[in-house]
């Protein structure tokens, strides 16, 4: 199995992270066919995606954004491009300030609460 880690530090704050997490979980069901769920903590959120080939957990804290991912077999031959991808989504919504409150409505109305 190939692995995917991605370490990015923030000063966001929880509130603010949270509500980029929700965005990428968003954009990974809408373009990855992932299914996400998040279970929101007071100190940190932990946010499980999955699908076929592809299991991971995003972790969220007040300054750092923690993503795993294991890879199956076949997906494994497209590691580089994969996490390419998370890369660039996640990044991209680190940069922007205001975050679709849309997306961020999408997947807490699937939250288990923890």
């Amino acid at each position: 199995m190939a692995d995917i880690t991605i370490h990015r530090t923030h000063t966001l704050g929880l509130p603010a992270a949270r509500k980029v997490a929700f965005a990428w979980a968003e954009q990974a069901e809408a373009e990855f066919g992932m299914d996400c769920t998040c279970e929101e903590g007071k100190t940190a959120d932990l946010l499980t995606f999955k699908r076929s080939g592809v299991t991971g957990t995003l972790n969220v804290t007040k300054t750092e954004f923690n993503l795993e991912a294991k890879l199956g077999f076949l997906m494994s031959a497209f590691k580089e491009k994969i996490e390419a991808e998370i890369v660039k989504n996640l990044d991209a919504l680190l940069a922007a300030k205001p975050v679709v409150k849309a997306a961020a409505k999408k997947v807490a109305a699937k939250k288990k609460v923890a």
